[in-house]
């Protein structure tokens, strides 16, 4: 059953919109739910979301002030009953927007929207995974929303109708560095010290053991090298921290574990590297290159979209710790080059205010405002 407070009133201008999703846990995906529906508040938008009871993002938003309405979504009893819950809240609730996230929550949320008749249904896209099946965002959705170039092209290669579709990146809040805070003072780094860096969940296709398999090929040649990895997820954090072992060089790779305070972390960093076999888009690839760093990244997915390649960064094929290594090895022999691209990707991204929270919020609202038009709303 639906858990939540007293719908607000609608502002004076502005949309009601329903955010929904079904996972429980608090990634990249659920974080850009975060800041959007953040941003789009601070541009006059009412916003409430739809989640299970355990979800980590449920629990967020309403720290952040947000109607979060919970409710379980697995299995067909709760499906049954979930539709008829939504069907009821969005019609109480007069909403304009339903955006729905993942699998799960589409099939419910749009079931529901389309019987209370809600003008606009969107299905975001996160995933960079191949497409099954697109009724998701064509017969259950209105409109689709790609978080990056690459999976609009997924969308258009599966048949879905380039007019239904916008692309827009996902919002990406800047790291900060604090005042006083040294991460290299904390791992006992000396001055002169090369730090190659890499902050991501440890996952097999983020491509980490060919991080490790790489800064092997080039530890002999840059003895002040040192390999910093912020992140976890078992069991490959074990296995990463085995397999650095191993190679004999467990001394100079440091595990950090999962760190909130990226920014400190990713200024300690000379480099940062990330061979990642699939990715949507990228956006800790933005948040290094906002942090004045050069950046190494898998060319795959929507991660050319995140860099000016051999400006701002260096692009790599996946799997493939022999060209990993020519890239490293080609930013740690030429500091001119580590700060020459390290200034082009701060002055990119942070100069020109790219991939930032209100520029995403102003092209979600402009989509929802054309597609509402398109499809006859008030």
């Amino acid at each position: 059953m639906l858990n939540a407070a007293e719908t607000p009133r609608r502002p004076a201008a502005g949309l009601r919109i329903l955010h929904t999703e079904a996972a429980t846990s608090f990634g990249g995906q659920e974080f850009c739910i975060y800041k959007e529906m953040i941003a789009m508040r601070e541009r006059g938008h009412h916003l409430e979301a739809l989640c299970q009871p355990e979800a980590e993002l449920g629990r967020r938003l309403r720290m952040a002030g947000f109607t979060v309405h919970l409710m379980p979504m697995d299995g067909p009893h709760n499906f049954l009953r979930g539709v008829a819950s939504v069907r009821r809240l969005l019609r109480r609730g007069g909403f304009d927007v339903v955006n729905t996230h993942s699998r799960r929550d589409t099939v419910l949320a749009a079931i529901a929207a389309r019987l209370a008749g809600t003008p606009l249904i969107v299905r975001t896209r996160h995933l960079a995974k191949p497409i099954n099946s697109l009724y998701a965002y064509t017969w259950l959705a209105h409109r689709v929303i790609a978080v990056s170039a690459y999976v609009r092209k997924q969308l258009l290669d599966g048949g879905a109708r380039p007019a239904s579709i916008a692309t827009i990146h996902s919002p990406v809040v800047l790291p900060q560095a604090r005042r006083g805070v040294c991460v290299r003072r904390e791992l006992g780094l000396a001055a002169d010290d090369l730090v190659i860096g890499c902050v991501a969940v440890m996952r097999a296709d983020k491509g980490h053991a060919d991080l490790i398999e790489a800064f092997h090929r080039i530890s002999g040649a840059f003895p002040q090298a040192r390999l910093v990895l912020a992140g976890d997820g078992m069991p490959l954090f074990e296995r990463l921290q085995a397999q650095a072992a191993s190679l004999g060089l467990a001394p100079r790779v440091h595990f950090l574990g999962r760190r909130d305070d990226i920014g400190d972390v990713m200024a300690a960093f000379d480099v940062f590297a990330l061979p990642t076999q699939r990715e949507a888009l990228g956006t800790v690839f933005i948040e290094a290159a906002a942090m004045g760093v050069p950046v190494i990244g898998g060319n795959v997915g929507g991660v050319p979209e995140t860099m000016q390649a051999d400006v701002t960064g260096l692009l790599v094929p996946p799997r493939d710790p022999a060209a990993l290594a020519a890239a490293l090895e080609r930013l740690l022999a030429d500091p001119g080059l580590r700060r020459s691209m390290g200034r082009a990707g701060r002055d990119w991204i942070r100069g020109q205010g790219l991939f930032s929270a209100e520029t995403a919020a102003s092209q979600v609202e402009q989509a929802y405002s054309r597609w509402l038009a398109e499809l006859g709303a008030r």
